[in-house]
């Protein structure tokens, strides 16, 4: 890749070694980052893909520093690759929005509207009656996709804006009513993370 020449040279050892160790660095950790939530979202058949890259790359960056004990350079790339690894990781899982997510809506008026507007986006909702504080109350819940919260949210702040609720994560959800886009595949969760890319209609 390099001839020997310039890997003898200070540009090499001070600008060009420490940057490939902080790119890789940084992208062994993005993948240690996102296999530790795939984990924990229950999505686990692509972990041992990710856990075989994750380690070699880390093994390559590794091998770097060893080889280069003297370069202080390459501690300083090896720490910035790791935090920004990090950071980059969580964002692209946000990007990704991964699972499914319980929003429990409490509200002490009447919930008619907001229960229609949430199944005319297709939107299963489950209502109860309950006893709050101030007398009695429903519970609306409801379990959608996590890149469909924020438009759960949007109806209960413009049909039931002073109402208590609460979202939880939720590691397994079977059946019920979850919108699916006709055509939808695992190709959309890439185009989350690179939405100039998306395909052209």
């Amino acid at each position: 890749m390099f001839s020997a020449e310039f890997m003898q040279t200070d540009w090499y050892n001070w600008v060009v070694l420490p940057l490939l160790i902080y790119v890789g660095r940084m992208s062994d950790v993005t993948l240690a980052t996102l296999r530790n939530i795939f984990i924990a979202r229950g999505i686990r058949k692509i972990v041992p893909v990710i856990g075989f890259f994750e380690v070699l790359i880390w093994l390559l960056a590794v091998s770097s520093i060893i080889k280069n004990l003297n370069n202080f350079m390459c501690y300083i790339a090896f720490a910035g690759g790791y935090s920004t690894g990090i950071l980059l990781g969580v964002n692209i899982e946000k990007r990704l929005a991964l699972g499914k997510q319980m929003i429990r809506i409490i509200t002490n008026k009447q919930s008619q509207k907001l229960i229609e507007a949430l199944r005319a986006s297709n939107l299963g909702v489950t209502e109860l009656d309950a006893i709050g504080s101030q007398g009695p109350v429903k519970i609306l819940l409801v379990v959608a996709k996590r890149k469909d919260v924020a438009k759960v949210i949007s109806l209960v702040n413009e049909l039931h804006g002073s109402s208590f609720f609460t979202i939880e994560d939720i590691l397994t959800a079977e059946q019920g009513i979850f919108p699916m886009k006709a055509g939808e595949s695992r190709i959309q969760y890439f185009r989350r993370i690179f939405p100039p890319f998306k395909a052209a209609r």
